[in-house]
């Protein structure tokens, strides 16, 4: 019956990040540098909201765009952080920020339309786009140092072109813009037919300044994704929002609705609890990463790397592969975790503008992390 499966989902790959995270997973003694979550526990105070769900028989489905209070408390979140304004009706609750870029992608694409995108970039949207019959089109950002700009988008403008997605900071950069790069990009699509996808999922993670949103300038063009995994630690409740104005929002509950019903209604408390009482709660993993981050950069400086890139935001490095070690990133990537048992992600898992490059997390101990790069200087300094 193979033969009959959707030619469109056969086609897709499983994610390069988890393809070679399952390579590795096994082999004894290995640091692992490839994690893509926070390595804190979810606060205590969100755990014990969820348990008081379940105990007061908070287990029904919810409205199909999450409780009322939860998406009161979103909005309000988003309006004292960033200063964007919606609606309770313009939030949708979603299963992760995954599923939220899953509806709005359906939402908003049709075949043959464009989906413009930065390269190198997050495995997760590609996919997405090629099931909607719609073209992903990677913009080159490795000149730029990983900051797509009003100049790139304009050059790739066409008249099929109906979305960009602005994911910063970024997975894998940690690359962020600044408010100055956002308006300049507002003002060059303002009044087009195109949609912004603006995946700001690594929002409070930011660390010399805090995050702006093009909502901010160009609301009634912009989707925006959110979620609680990154900030507060939550990957496994599965919990993201979506925000845009009700003359879209309306649309995409519709295909939310046939998609999940609603997201778990044990979560959502859970949620409200983080946005309400823990609104603050990821100052102190920011302020964790942040040493990391330093750490992290001084640390490949002294290796000798050049053209390193430091992050503004999340907590990864892309690394550019030294010129004399003549090996593509993921036979780099294979011959450092069997040579000094230290996993990194192979850059191109993040398009094919990710070659010559990896990814390293820093969502791990600093013993990790010091034993990690000393790994990697060996196996450097012997190549």
């Amino acid at each position: 019956m193979e033969q009959y499966i959707n030619p469109r989902v056969k086609d897709i790959q499983i994610s390069g990040i988890r393809k070679f995270f399952n390579m590795v997973a096994d082999i004894e003694g290995m640091i692992s540098l490839t994690i893509g979550q926070p390595d804190f526990p979810t606060p205590s105070h969100i755990k014990e909201a969820g348990k008081k769900a379940i105990d007061e028989d908070f287990t029904s489905y919810t409205h199909n765009a999450g409780f009322l209070e939860l998406r009161e408390a979103a909005a309000a979140f988003v309006s004292h952080k960033y200063n964007v304004n919606y609606e309770s009706n313009e939030v949708i609750v979603t299963n992760g920020a995954s599923q939220g870029i899953d509806v709005v992608l359906r939402t908003i694409l049709t075949e043959g339309e464009d989906c413009l995108l930065p390269g190198p970039i997050y495995p997760g949207y590609e996919p997405i786009i090629r099931l909607c019959g719609a073209n992903p089109i990677h913009m080159d950002i490795t000149q730029s140092e990983f900051k797509l700009n009003a100049d790139l988008i304009e050059k790739s403008i066409t008249p099929s072109t109906k979305c960009i997605i602005l994911p910063y900071p970024s997975n894998p950069t940690g690359v962020s813009l600044s408010r100055g790069e956002l308006r300049d990009i507002a003002t060059l699509l303002k009044d087009r037919n195109i949609f912004v996808l603006a995946d700001e999922i690594y929002s409070e993670l930011t660390y010399d300044d805090s995050h702006s949103s093009i909502a901010e300038f160009l609301r009634e063009q912009t989707i925006i994704i959110n979620g609680l995994s990154k900030s507060h630690s939550m990957t496994g409740w599965r919990i993201g929002f979506i925000f845009a104005p009700e003359s879209i929002s309306k649309h995409l509950l519709k295909v939310h609705q046939y998609n999940v019903s609603c997201a778990s209604s044990i979560s959502q408390k859970a949620a409200y609890e983080a946005l309400t009482v823990g609104k603050d709660d990821a100052i102190v993993m920011k302020e964790e990463y942040r040493k990391r981050r330093d750490y992290v950069y001084n640390r490949l400086l002294e290796i000798g790397f050049q053209q390193v890139v430091k992050p503004h935001g999340a907590f990864y490095f892309f690394v550019k592969i030294p010129d004399h070690i003549k090996l593509d990133s993921f036979n780099f990537s294979i011959n450092l975790a069997k040579q000094e048992k230290v996993a990194v992600v192979p850059g191109n898992a993040f398009s094919n503008l990710g070659e010559g490059y990896f990814r390293l997390s820093y969502a791990c101990s600093m013993k990790e992390l010091e034993e990690g790069l000393n790994r990697l200087q060996s196996f450097i300094k012997n190549r």
